[in-house]
């Protein structure tokens, strides 16, 4: 087995699930494997549970570009829907199939053998490579917070994030918010629904008027933003009105729609409905997460010469949309001006799926294309 390939499947073979394992050690693994290839490499813990890994490779300019990829997973679902065993790398009819090996960890790897193929080598890139492997990007997104607290990530030109694009260009990625609302309303007997004030009812008009207003919003490449009801707690009995609810909320946003801007109209439609009810209903707002959205335009000189180099490795350059977060919503709360770019061997639609794999060939190919973007000495890639 090539050395890129046993790398891959070895950080298959680190149960990483977010919330269930210890990912410590996979980052663990990283650290030792990119020290054992003479990488500058630290681990930077949280907790019991939870660590980075951060890496530096010098290079022959004072530009610096920034590699990400997130050490978690998400769980394995039904296991009897597999045809593999996720936990386990199988290697079958060109692809490798296991958890992860779309989300990320195909894309994590490469940069990883990368790191380790030009410590061992000695030859400097271009451009100084600072790597942040992130743990609980799946979830809170902990690993990106914990490296702003402690400033530990340098100013950067371009942030690379190893997410699943197929090789092809993630230029733009939606942003999210979770937020509970809570109405309250006036209980009443079910016969005489006119002397309360319905909480479930008033809090479906509320998403509705902030629905159809929210996927008016639209962007070339994502598509409209979206909208829905995920969860709901309400009511006492069948013959009583409710006077309590409970709505979460997944908004996914585009580039032009901000968190403020969402969080504004919720509190327009409350109002609004608080004054048509005879002020009758309250209710409250809570944000659970948040992540903006993140574009790349066209003019970005990054974004030109990834389209060069595609071009020169004989590959049509294609740009699509990520409609899910990643930790660039966290890592560029400080720099919105820093350039980021998805792009990964893994195929977005088998993110956390049954039966999820990465094709070897694209895997390769991802290496192939890293070494000609950062003019990194091209490693002997096994056919």
């Amino acid at each position: 087995m090539t050395k890129e390939l046993w790398l891959l499947e070895k950080i298959l073979s680190i149960s990483s699930i977010n919330g269930e394992d210890n990912e410590c050690k996979i980052a663990e693994f990283i650290y030792q494997y990119l020290k054992g290839n003479n990488v500058e490499v630290t681990i930077q813990y949280i907790d019991d549970r939870h660590a980075n890994v951060l890496a530096t490779v010098p290079g022959k300019s004072r530009q610096t570009v920034i590699w990400n990829g997130h050490l978690d997973t998400v769980p394995y679902g039904e296991i009897e829907e597999w045809d593999t065993d996720p936990k386990i790398p199988k290697e079958k009819e060109g692809k490798i199939y296991a958890r992860g090996a779309s989300d990320m960890k195909s894309g994590l790897a490469a940069m990883v053998y990368l790191l380790g193929e030009i410590g061992m080598s000695g030859k400097k890139p271009e451009n100084t490579i600072y790597f942040l492997g992130t743990c609980d990007e799946e979830k809170g997104g902990i690993g990106a917070e914990k490296i702003l607290e402690q400033n530990a990530m340098p100013e950067a030109e371009l942030l690379l994030i190893g997410e699943p694009t197929g090789c092809r260009l993630g230029v733009a990625q939606k942003g999210c918010l979770w937020t509970e609302i809570s109405v309250q309303g006036i209980t009443s007997h079910g016969a005489y629904p006119w002397e309360g004030c319905n909480a479930i009812e008033y809090g479906i008009e509320m998403f509705l008027h902030l629905k159809e207003w929210i996927e008016s919003f639209e962007h070339d490449i994502l598509g409209n933003a979206t909208v829905q009801v995920t969860m709901v707690n309400g009511g006492v009995a069948p013959n009583m009105t409710p006077d309590c609810a409970k709505f979460l909320l997944d908004i996914r946003t585009v580039p032009g729609l901000d968190v403020q801007m969402v969080l504004k109209k919720i509190e327009k439609i409350g109002e609004e409905l608080y004054v048509e009810s005879g002020r009758r209903v309250g209710f409250d707002v809570q944000v659970l997460n948040e992540r903006r959205a993140i574009e790349l335009v066209e003019e970005n000189v990054w974004l030109k010469y990834f389209k060069e180099c595609l071009e020169q490795e004989g590959e049509k350059p294609e740009e699509i949309g990520i409609n899910y977060f990643t930790d660039a919503s966290i890592l560029t709360r400080r720099c919105k001006e820093m350039a980021v770019l998805l792009f990964g061997p893994g195929e977005p639609h088998m993110a956390h799926k049954p039966n999820e794999y990465v094709e070897i060939e694209k895997y390769k190919e991802y290496i192939r294309l890293l070494c000609r973007i950062f003019d990194i000495t091209y490693p002997k890639i096994g056919k």
